[in-house]
């Protein structure tokens, strides 16, 4: 089983009580993940993206790709969140992860071919969600129509 560090499973669990407060700035329902070279990645799956507008909301589900490259620093824990993502791959698990306060993630068109990927932050660790939540962002992610 792979590890899910010092998540801060309260925010999850009360998500609906403490929707102000979640710093989680992308959760996403993963199809596939795609390592491109050792040092590439690409997520594949529905995500809900912390609205920069509002920073107690998200974004409807969009269905695509986000494609990251490891950053020069905390690569070894980089790493280790992408082992994390192919290992709930396929598997109808939800998981969020980034900082909203910190970075604004991009969700590309399926038909987007990859090229220049974002630097992948490591930031919150991979916050693991249940799939009986009532929460908006991962609800809506559950309730989205599979490809």
């Amino acid at each position: 089983m792979k590890r899910f560090p010092y998540v801060p499973l309260a925010l999850v669990l009360f998500a609906g009580v403490l929707q102000a407060s979640d710093r989680v700035a992308a959760y996403v329902l993963v199809d596939k993940v795609v390592m491109d070279m050792p040092e590439q990645i690409q997520i594949w799956g529905v995500f809900s993206v912390a609205d920069p507008n509002n920073g107690s909301s998200y974004k409807g589900p969009q269905r695509g790709y986000m494609y990251f490259k490891l950053p020069e620093k905390n690569d070894d824990a980089a790493r280790n969140e992408w082992a994390d993502f192919k290992s709930i791959a396929g598997k109808r698990e939800v998981v969020g992860f980034g900082n909203r306060y910190v970075e604004k993630l991009r969700v590309r068109n399926p038909e987007e071919k990859p090229k220049a990927p974002d630097v992948y932050r490591v930031e919150l660790g991979l916050v693991k969600v249940q799939a009986n939540t009532d929460y908006p962002p991962v609800k809506a992610l559950f309730e989205y129509p599979s490809q």
